[in-house]
């Protein structure tokens, strides 16, 4: 028998074993799977003659002493007979003994067969979790287990003391109760991101106790187990496992972006606060106060802005606006359209005209973004507030009496839409009156429907009094506005105070109808000189205040329709002069020729007022307009 062949079968031999097969293979296929009885046979094992003696019974015949016996050549093929002196010296070898249990095949390509995962102890398997970890047993927390990598972080531990005296880094991190939680409830807790670390290794990490079953109990020298108390009393003692993930580099890139945030918001702030009023313009009939505060540190900037636009002849331009969107984005956009309106303001155009013209430019800067804004004009010699609004919150406004009513209506569509044409709509403000405008920071909360934020604004709103200042901050508090709001906001309030006393007399109006042709300039020109008499005016403003009168009224008679009115007004810091007609047409100031019989009317007016403008009205018409300023100190003697 060849033994060669048969101790390939045997543990130890592999390499003789792939030696023969890869010779095998090379020189053709395998034979046939069954032998010569039918019996199926294993590969590499030549078919045995009928009688002759098992492998075994012939290893063991080989085994004893001087049994030795060689192969014959009707029993080794001629691909497999080798030299004498090879079978002689291979006679020689000492065969490895048979072991029980069969042994695996090894591999083809001479590779080592890797033992298998129960052959691992348990010290081998812990040793080489490159993570830091702890075992500990008991309720005391005694220290059954300490790896590599956690001695690595935290300094090398020793086993079997309790936790409390062994790892002073989970007693300053309070993991010692979290464990006592563990070892009752059989529940893992996790706690993220603590600092610690040892000597000059310091980072973060997070700590995961999850509960384990160490086995049996250990024994007394009596052979007894020790006892338990509650959940510790059955058979297998419990223990707890301290997994330490380390989290410094995401904590670190956490903290750089946080930092990174935190310099593009305050960018973003500068930007929106920059592009706000710095001063607000105080008109002289209206006291005005507003607010813009940014969102929380969560928060982002958004697009929320207000002004105040001084159109002359006492008029004044409120707006608010919100452009959807954060960052430094719509705040850039909001500044685009601040400038816009303010140019837009200059033109004196009606509140839907104005948005009209702010919706074609919104759709131009960025087609992405859309704002709601609200352009409202307020005009004192005639009571009342005229406005427009692009998809924004209402107008709240409060008379005298106290009753808070919505400026609902008309309204459009947000900014930046187009298709749509926007219309004007009034509300009557008179002395005693106030009103807000405001964003959707201030009413809106994520709980709640909008319009029920409204509903409490305009509660708080009827309860609130004093200057607009001290309102702005009593409706912030009464809406909840807090440091950390989740949005911005900006609130506009505005109030046309109640003249009494000696105010009374420094807003004053007067008005005449002009009536008639070419004989009304006359009559024109002795009202205003009666009338600037009476509310006693320097010589030489009345003078200029005559001579602009006569001007405007003569202008306005030749070119304009009726009806027509001469209007003069004071406030506290400056005369208006104003004529209104009935015909559309806008003039405009030129340069007359030498030769020109007419065109000098408003240049002369131009000259000789501080501002001059003009003006379609809403019931059709024009209305010319200009101020001068008043003299600071005393008031001066009227003429004689």
């Amino acid at each position: 028998m060849n033994f060669t062949r048969w101790s390939a079968r045997l543990p130890g031999t592999q390499r003789r074993t792939a030696a023969l097969r890869a010779a095998r293979r090379s020189a053709g296929p395998a034979p046939s799977a069954t032998s010569a009885d039918g019996r199926p046979r294993e590969e590499g094992r030549p078919d045995a003659a009928p009688g002759a003696p098992d492998a075994a019974d012939a290893g063991a015949a080989e085994r004893t002493p001087g049994a030795e016996r060689t192969p014959g050549p009707e029993q080794t093929p001629d691909a497999e007979r080798e030299p004498a002196a090879g079978r002689a010296s291979k006679a020689g070898r000492e065969v490895p003994a048979a072991r029980a249990e069969a042994a695996p095949d090894a591999p083809a390509d001479g590779r080592d067969v890797p033992r298998s995962l129960d052959a691992l102890s348990v010290h081998e398997l812990l040793g080489q979790v490159p993570a830091p970890f702890v075992i500990v047993r008991g309720p005391e927390h005694r220290v059954a287990y300490v790896n590599d990598a956690y001695a690595a972080a935290f300094g090398v531990r020793s086993c079997g003391g309790p936790a409390r005296e062994v790892l002073p880094e989970l007693v300053e991190l309070g993991l010692l109760p979290l464990m006592d939680q563990v070892l009752r409830s059989a529940k893992p807790r996790t706690v993220k991101a603590r600092r610690t670390g040892h000597g000059d290794r310091v980072g973060y990490y997070t700590f995961t106790c999850a509960p384990i079953d160490l086995g049996p109990r250990a024994q007394r020298p009596d052979g007894r187990r020790r006892p338990g108390r509650g959940r510790d009393s059955r058979a297998n003692e419990r223990g707890v496992l301290v997994f330490a993930a380390e989290v410094t580099d995401q904590v670190e890139s956490t903290e750089r972006l946080r930092a990174s945030e935190a310099r593009q918001r305050a960018a973003a702030v500068t930007l929106q606060r920059s592009l706000l009023p710095q001063e607000l313009e105080q008109p002289d009939d209206l006291r005005v106060a507003a607010t813009y505060q940014p969102g929380g540190e969560d928060a982002a900037v958004g697009g929320d802005w207000y002004d105040v636009i001084t159109l002359g002849a006492g008029r004044t331009a409120l707006v608010i606006g919100d452009v959807m969107g954060r960052g430094v984005r719509a705040a850039a956009v909001m500044g685009q359209l601040r400038t816009a309106v303010r140019a837009y303001a200059r033109l004196d155009l009606p509140p839907h005209e104005v948005l009209q013209l702010l919706d074609g430019l919104a759709a131009e800067i960025d087609s992405s973004q859309i704002a709601t804004c609200v352009y409202a004009v307020h005009d004192p010699s005639e009571g009342r507030l005229s406005y427009a609004s692009a998809g924004h919150l209402p107008i709240l406004v409060r008379e005298a009496d106290g009753t808070v009513h919505r400026a609902e209506e008309p309204t459009g569509p947000p900014l930046g839409t187009g298709g749509w044409l926007h219309t004007s709509g009034s509300v009557p403000f008179g002395e005693g009156g106030t009103a807000v405008l405001y964003t959707d920071g201030l009413v809106e909360r994520r709980d709640a429907d909008i319009d029920e934020g409204v509903a409490a604004l305009e509660r708080a709103f009827a309860g609130s009094s004093g200057p607009p200042e001290i309102i702005c901050d009593r409706l912030q508090r009464a809406m909840g506005i807090t440091a950390d709001h989740d949005d911005d906001l900006a609130i506009l309030v505005f109030q046309h105070p109640a003249r009494t006393g000696g105010d009374a007399e420094l807003f004053r109006n007067a008005a005449l109808e002009l009536l008639g042709g070419t004989e009304a300039a006359p009559r024109a020109r002795a009202f205003a000189s009666g009338v600037l008499t009476s509310w006693r005016f320097p010589r030489e403003l009345h003078d200029l205040g005559v001579l602009a009168a006569s001007e405007l009224v003569a202008n306005s008679l030749q070119h304009g329709t009726p009806p027509m009115r001469l209007r003069l007004r004071r406030t506290d810091r400056r005369l208006i002069v104003e004529v209104t007609d009935g015909d559309d047409h806008l003039p405009r100031r030129r340069r007359a020729e030498p030769a020109d019989e007419s065109g000098r009317g408003i240049a002369i007016v131009a000259t000789i007022a501080s501002s001059w403008g003009t003006r379609r009205t809403p019931g059709g018409g024009k209305a010319v307009w200009c101020e001068f300023a008043l003299p600071t100190g005393p008031p001066a003697t009227g003429r004689a």
